[in-house]
């Protein structure tokens, strides 16, 4: 009767059904009825179907037809800038600061209806705030959607899976007890519609939405610690080395935990289970790192891993003496690791050499000490030994059938082909390397995979694709911190990246006292993370015109720019403190000074530039050359360093030096090759036409002698030095800046300056 009237029926505009609780259906006759509706919905109706567990009736076929799509929870959930926007009224009214936001959308991962019920519960009283997870709307709500048609079996079982970061079905069953339903295992719960989802690319294993877990977790369930050291074990006996010290850990099994962190030095280093490592370090007597020179090794490893340098080279001292090979090639191993990371790269050839030599170091040992070898190499821009180094590492890591080691491989890999500028291959690299890791689906994800997540995230901002990256990002530091990760560095920088070019001055400068404030606490050495921290704020400075306070930040790295050490991590640093330099030396007009900046980068790398540094050295001479010897031989290096960056669609140093190219770029435009490249260009540099979109106009324009006060607020002149400059009142230069804002609706200098550059009026 219904799809007669429709079909009969002539409306104006399409219908639609929406059909709710379709899970609940379970007589055949009503399976039929809806099953001939979907399958003869007239064209003037759209059928939406609701349900938390699987539909009744096969669909496949309908999708193939492209008469059906299916809508999951990833798609319903909101991005990390869809989240921000949703919370946009809460944070204008300084109901909750951005940090709250990263926060919330950490825990909630976009989900809709507990954001929308907490932000509720902070308009109505703003005073009471708790943390998501104990206020009460959302309590209730959670309690109504995931406990209140469970037995209680089902949620017993479903708090035992909570004590757990990641469950597999085996898992669950090796700990669940005579209380717990154990037909309700992990697989059954995401079918009945439970907010636990499979960890992507794994199908075994699945994971809470971390509100969820964290409100399962409370209160706790009687026998924690018996299932903790039962986790401890399963995880032991198929090898999984991180995550048996984790649970053993958690059981409080000490001299377990010892005897797990003592027998897989080198294995627990694969795996990089900081966090656990330093918590079992607090609870043992220092007797025993006296009678263990293999305890002594394992935390060398640990601190080292963790950025603690000073102390590795601390806990391993009195072992060199030791003339025994099984220690010495051991030692040898962990000091050129701690090397590489400090940046001394010859130092640590040498001591990976050496350590290479014996035939006592493990197979894990040896593939850690040629991944070492293959990043000095790189470093030093060898490319074909550091390929060699590579394929040394993948082969150990096959031998042994570790994929997560193999992974690791790939990442160093992939990290070559960065260095040379290759971001397409890097990104195929490093898709098929994530692919091989996700394939192995009996086990949980360990470092390699999140050195190759984040790694993608760098190749993605090199090409501008920032959205893509930001969505990347957030399970990449999610993950370090867990783990106390030092990647965390390098997730935390690229985010700090993304806010800048964005124009979110403000949000990157968070971000970077964020990362300060994780080093301090991690307790890692400065010299790891100060010249990182220090050159955001710089680059940062450079973009809002604040010279003085880059000139005082790179005085203080004089040190670290002298000595010319290459971290792991951030290997092309040491140059980019060199540009820099330039950028701040340009910027005072101090041309033949950066010309001599820039000279010094080329002949200390002696013609084996990084590709990224080398669009920087190019990009910063043809800024150069427009002020000193004219625009013909300023283009002409612009558009080699265009021609050069357009095949990768390396873009990420065209938005770094935005500031100091504009003007070059304007002038050249009509010479650019017509390109995705070019137009990608434009449309960063908001050249007219650039990506067919019309310039913005203001409400109200900005006059000729306000644009003169702008100009000098863009070259970070004080109020006093700008009435100086134009012979007018200081009051008057505020009465043009507090307009200027209006204008531009802003309300800061520093977005004064940020609004006008994508305007183009700077």
């Amino acid at each position: 009767m219904l799809l007669s009237a429709f079909e009969s029926a002539d409306f104006s505009g399409a219908r639609t059904l929406v059909i709710d609780n379709v899970g609940i259906i379970a007589h055949p006759a009503s399976i039929g009825l809806l099953q001939q509706l979907v399958l003869e919905t007239p064209a003037n109706l759209s059928v939406v179907l609701v349900s938390r567990k699987p539909l009744p009736f096969e669909t496949h076929s309908l999708e193939l037809a492209g008469r059906f799509r299916r809508i999951g929870p990833d798609e319903l959930e909101l991005s990390r800038a869809e989240t921000f926007d949703f919370l946009k009224g809460s944070l204008e009214r300084q109901a909750m600061t951005t940090i709250t936001a990263e926060h919330l959308y950490a825990l909630t991962e976009g989900w809709v209806t507990p954001l929308g019920l907490y932000q509720q519960e902070i308009k109505a009283d703003p005073d009471a705030r708790l943390p998501i997870q104990e206020s009460a709307s959302v309590e209730r709500f959670l309690r109504d959607a995931v406990l209140i048609h469970l037995t209680p079996g089902q949620q017993r079982s479903l708090r035992i899976m909570a004590e757990l970061d990641v469950v597999s079905d085996d898992l669950f069953l090796a700990l669940a007890d005579s209380s717990c339903d154990h037909a309700f295992r992990p697989s059954a719960a995401a079918e009945a519609g439970i907010p636990i989802r499979q960890v992507p690319g794994r199908g075994k294993w699945f994971r809470f939405k971390p509100l969820v877990h964290d409100w399962l977790k409370t209160p706790a369930v009687d026998g924690t610690e018996d299932r903790a050291l039962k986790a401890s074990r399963w995880f032991s006996r198929r090898n999984q080395v991180p995550e048996a010290l984790r649970y053993a850990l958690i059981a409080g099994a000490h001299d377990e935990a010892v005897r797990i962190a003592s027998d897989a030095s080198e294995a627990l280093l694969i795996g990089q289970d900081t966090a656990s490592l330093l918590s079992l370090r607090h609870s043992l007597p220092e007797s025993l790192f006296v009678e263990s020179p293999r305890l002594k090794i394992v935390y060398g490893w640990v601190h080292a891993i963790g950025g603690q340098f000073v102390q590795a080279r601390k806990l391993v001292s009195d072992l060199e003496a030791d003339t025994d090979e099984f220690w010495r090639c051991r030692i040898d191993a962990l000091r050129g690791f701690v090397l590489r990371g400090e940046g001394a790269v010859d130092e640590a050839l040498e001591c990976a050499n050496r350590a290479l030599e014996s035939d006592k170091l493990s197979a894990q040992g040896r593939l850690v000490t040629e991944l070492v070898r293959s990043s000095a190499f790189c470093a030093q821009g060898n490319f074909s030994k550091a390929r060699e180094a590579n394929r040394n590492a993948v082969r150990l890591a096959r031998e042994a059938g570790d994929a997560g080691s193999e992974a690791l491989a790939v990442y160093a890999h992939a990290r070559i082909e960065l260095g040379k500028g290759a971001l397409k291959h890097a990104e195929q690299l490093l898709r098929t390397g994530l692919d091989m890791a996700m394939n192995d689906s009996a086990r949980a994800a360990r470092v390699g995979e999140v050195r190759l997540q984040l790694h993608l995230v760098m190749v993605l901002w090199h090409q501008g694709r920032e959205s893509e990256a930001d969505r990347l990002l957030v399970t990449c530091i999610r993950h370090a911190e867990q783990t106390r990760d030092l990647a965390l560095l390098l997730a935390l920088s690229i985010r700090v990246l993304i806010c800048r070019t964005n124009g979110r001055l403000d949000e990157a400068f968070t971000w970077i006292g964020r990362a300060e404030r994780a080093m301090q606490a991690w307790k890692v050495d400065a010299a790891v993370y100060v010249p990182v921290l220090e050159a955001l704020k710089i680059s940062t400075w450079l973009v809002s015109g604040q010279l003085d306070a880059s000139s005082q930040a790179l005085e203080r790295l004089a040190p670290w720019r002298e000595e010319n050490c290459v971290p792991d991590m951030f290997p092309m640093m040491p140059g980019l403190l060199d540009c820099l330099q330039a950028r701040l030396e340009i910027a005072r007009n101090e041309d033949d000074k950066a010309a001599g900046t820039l000279k010094a980068i080329r002949d200390r790398h002696q013609e084996m530039v990084p590709f990224g540094l080398e669009l920087h050295v190019r990009l910063l001479e043809s800024v150069i050359a427009s002020r000193k010897n004219g625009l013909a031989q300023a283009q002409k290096l612009l558009l080699d360093a265009v021609n050069l960056a357009s095949e990768a669609h390396y873009i990420s140093p065209f938005s770094e030096l935005r500031r100091e190219l504009a003007p070059l770029i304007e002038k050249t435009w009509p010479r650019l090759p017509d390109s995705d490249f070019t137009k990608e260009l434009g449309r960063r540099y908001g050249i007219a036409g650039a990506s067919g979109a019309e310039p913005i106009a203001l409400a109200e324009p900005i006059s000729e002698r306000e644009r003169g006060v702008l100009e000098l607020i863009a070259q970070g002149f004080s109020n006093q030095d700008i009435a100086d400059n134009l012979h007018i009142s200081l009051h008057t230069v505020k009465t043009h800046a507090r307009r200027i804002n209006a204008k531009l609706e802003v309300k800061s200098r520093t977005q004064a300056i940020v609004r006008a550059r994508e305007l183009g009026l700077l």
